[in-house]
């Protein structure tokens, strides 16, 4: 007797199903089955309607693609959207930000800035976000119980802050964290090193040490701008980059975030080290940080992932228009039209964010045995209209208005751009009253 496969627990009948892998494909009058969080069945509308399913969803005029992966954020950092823009990287972080985090950072700020992020988050179509911020065990409980996947980077500095008194309280927390996520199907635990200029050459080796003993990834800001690469040059006589290659942090578990500035010797090493670097176009252009030469990085072969940084130097988490920002800036800086195409751009946004992450098996493409994390965008607005392709038109011509579901590890999380597992009115009365808090101290 054959044997017959369980039936599915949903079949999705989109217009167009892209997978992202194999690259550049756009399937018409294809269906996608769901079974157990998996993605169980990829092919034939036809074929599909003959399959046992427990529900099917009709999706004309969506595009079915990967979740999209947010590989780099603060996402607290949401309740302090707006309060010190237009102001250079340094003055905003020492004069403003990091004041403000002295003040006001505490496990509520924490735990409510992260909800109010993961509903954005989820609303724009990411189903997977990498998260470095203060108390990380309390953000990791936010991820758990929204049902988002999250990478948490642990943050280590040199100096107190808030939830750490120094570096080495901050490492034992993360690698505590670390052993007791180890197995958890939706969190992945990084260790967050902040930036070359606030961690020493001895922490540093510290960290490689335990990284290497883990197996974990390490997420770092690392030459965000000019002056940070000159300062480095004037007080310890190496760029970052060849700073962190002699202390052996460079390799495909580093995740390196920003590098607007790239050399020669940087670009061989990026590529020798099989680091991958993570590109947040928006903030540094409204910080004034430089330019990442996106083009110049792909084309040698280095993986690009994509991320907003903080609500506050962005102002928001919308990965859809960020990815739209990559893809015309690439072109600018390159100079070349064809830099960074629409389906490129595309899989930045989902399975590059997943390998820069060490999260490929799993998510990042819509592929047969990985898990169900989905997006379906709505292209039948009139601003899209004609479509001749329509990963041209969710990148070109979109807004993250158009997300309408979201499925995450085969959870429903958005339903026609609703919430289901989370209560928005609850979300915009906390932030509301948080603003009110901080604005009347802040003024």
């Amino acid at each position: 007797m054959p044997k017959i496969a369980p039936p599915l627990d949903l079949l999705l009948l989109p217009t167009w199903l892209v997978p992202v892998e194999p690259a550049g494909v756009v399937l018409k009058a294809h269906a996608l089955g769901i079974r157990d969080g998996q993605i169980a069945y990829i092919g034939p509308r036809d074929e599909a309607l003959k399959l046992t399913t427990s529900e099917t969803r009709e999706l004309p005029g969506c595009l079915l693609a990967p979740g999209l992966i947010n590989a780099h954020g603060h996402a607290a950092m949401t309740l302090f959207r707006g309060m010190a823009d237009d102001l250079p990287l340094m003055t905003w972080l020492q004069e403003h930000i990091w004041p403000a985090e002295g003040r006001w950072v505490d496990e509520a700020f924490v735990r409510d800035g992260t909800d109010l992020a993961i509903a954005e988050q989820l609303k724009g179509g990411i189903t997977c976000f990498s998260d470095m911020y203060f108390y990380p065990k309390v953000a990791s409980d936010c991820v758990h119980n929204s049902g988002i996947r999250a990478q948490i980077a642990v943050p280590l500095l040199d100096f107190p802050i808030p939830g750490a008194r120094n570096f080495d309280e901050a490492l034992h927390q993360g690698v505590e964290l670390f052993g007791d996520l180890r197995h958890h199907p939706r969190i992945s635990v990084a260790l967050g090193p902040h930036a070359p200029y606030t961690v020493n050459d001895e922490n540093l080796e510290k960290l490689r040490v335990i990284a290497e003993e883990l197996d974990a990834p390490i997420h770092m800001h690392l030459h965000e701008t000019a002056f940070e690469v000159q300062q480095a040059l004037e007080q310890h006589g190496e760029r970052p980059m060849a700073r962190l290659a002699r202390l052996g942090l460079l390799g495909p578990r580093l995740q390196a975030v920003h590098m607007t500035q790239i050399s020669d010797d940087d670009l061989a090493l990026l590529v020798e080290s099989n680091t991958s670097v993570v590109h947040c176009p928006e903030s540094n252009l409204k910080l004034a940080s430089g330019f990442c030469p996106v083009e110049r990085l792909w084309q040698a072969g280095v993986n690009v992932a994509i991320g907003t940084d903080g609500a506050a130097s962005n102002n928001d988490l919308d990965l859809l228009g960020e990815t739209r920002t990559a893809a015309l800036l690439a072109k600018a800086v390159a100079g070349s039209a064809s830099a960074l195409d629409a389906h490129r751009a595309l899989r930045m946004a989902t399975l590059n964010g997943a390998r820069a992450l060490g999260l490929d098996a799993l998510t990042g493409s819509l592929e047969l045995g990985k898990a169900a994390d989905i997006v379906a965008f709505d292209l039948t607005g009139l601003a899209q209209q004609p479509i001749y392709d329509p990963v041209s038109q969710l990148i070109y011509a979109s807004g993250r208005d158009c997300v309408k579901h979201v499925w995450v590890a085969g959870k429903q999380l958005l339903d026609n751009g609703r919430l289901t597992r989370m209560d928005e009115q609850a979300l915009h009365a906390s932030a509301c009253a948080w603003g009110q808090r901080i604005g009347g101290q802040h003024e």
